[in-house]
């Protein structure tokens, strides 16, 4: 069956957009009544991820995204990319635990699904959220953008249709073999690396200090201290050295100039001015198109980073992207 009531255009259902405040609390009693009574209700991890066919669409995509967004990861046998970004999909499903359902459309075996959302090459990854169709990207991608693409999506559900969405029966045996597998991986010698990190800060060797933070990455990719160490470090090594009256001239002299605008968000954060360097980027992926606003985009959450994603301030510049990039 082909998706029916499905805007290529974005997300935006005025209706949906109406009903979003009432939705989302009736979403969030759900989830709390859910977690209550300990999984009642909830779905096992095997749910997350889901094979979907033209008969089952309606079902697996357009209702259940009335509930949760769905990611949909057009795929084929014979795709090379498909098999390094597919494995990548189901492990971040299964991470973010009932924010999204992951579902797989074999495009060899659903042609009429293909053509209607317009694939022209595959790996493809498109969102569903309350029956809007959304093109997400195309191409095996980072998983860091990946991620960033992901948590915008989610924040479009939960602030336009109030999906919060569902919840995961934890004490599903499928998860087993991946916790004892997580519970495997040694830790390493972290606080030896990060201490490093701290020393070579001190110093004011920022590249040094990015090294030490990205050999923890590179084997707990989850350190939140890493993560937020690294993006400290590179922003620092960003603004050493800049001429900053010269930085503020540019930046005013040239607001479309979207590579003045970054520099001076780098200065704005660095000097404390955080709304200010999120504000200036905001308006920067406003303004713009295709690599500018990407650049720009990419930028501001890397220092999102820096602030971290619980700031009140980060919260609110996401919701500010989020409206103009959707």
């Amino acid at each position: 069956m082909q998706p029916r009531n499905m805007s290529m255009s974005g997300v935006v259902d005025l209706a949906a957009v109406k009903a979003a405040g009432e939705a989302k609390v009736k979403a969030e009693q759900a989830r709390a009544e859910s977690a209550r009574q300990g999984g009642a209700g909830a779905v096992p991890p095997s749910s997350l991820v889901i094979d979907v066919d033209e008969a089952g669409f309606e079902r697996d995509v357009l209702q259940r995204s009335t509930e949760v967004p769905v990611v949909i990861d057009f795929w084929a046998e014979w795709c090379e990319p498909c098999k390094q970004l597919s494995p990548v999909l189901e492990r971040l499903a299964r991470e973010y635990n009932g924010r999204f359902v992951l579902a797989k459309i074999d495009v060899d075996a659903n042609q009429m699904l293909m053509q209607q959302f317009g694939i022209q090459g595959i790996p493809a990854v498109f969102a569903v959220v309350a029956g809007q169709a959304l093109p997400l990207f195309q191409g095996a991608a980072p998983e860091t953008q990946i991620r960033q693409t992901l948590d915008q999506l989610i924040q479009v559900g939960e602030e336009r249709f109030g999906l919060t969405g569902i919840a995961v029966d934890a004490t599903d045996g499928e998860d087993d073999d991946a916790a004892e597998q997580e519970a495997a991986v040694p830790e390493g010698p972290y606080d030896a690396l990060l201490e490093a990190a701290v020393q070579a800060l001190d110093a004011n060797d920022f590249p040094a200090a990015a090294e030490a933070y990205r050999s923890v990455l590179s084997d707990d990719p989850g350190n939140t201290e890493a993560k937020l160490g690294l993006a400290q470090a590179e922003l620092l090594a960003r603004v050493q050295g800049m001429d900053q009256a010269q930085v503020r001239k540019d930046a005013a002299d040239r607001p479309a100039d979207v590579a003045a605008q970054i520099a001076a968000a780098d200065l704005d954060l660095v000097g404390g001015h955080v709304e200010d360097a999120f504000g200036r980027l905001v308006e920067a992926v406003r303004r713009t198109a295709g690599d500018d606003r990407e650049a720009a985009r990419v930028r501001l959450l890397e220092l999102f980073e820096v602030i971290g994603g619980d700031d009140p301030r980060v919260t609110a510049a996401r919701s500010s992207l989020a409206r103009v990039l959707f």
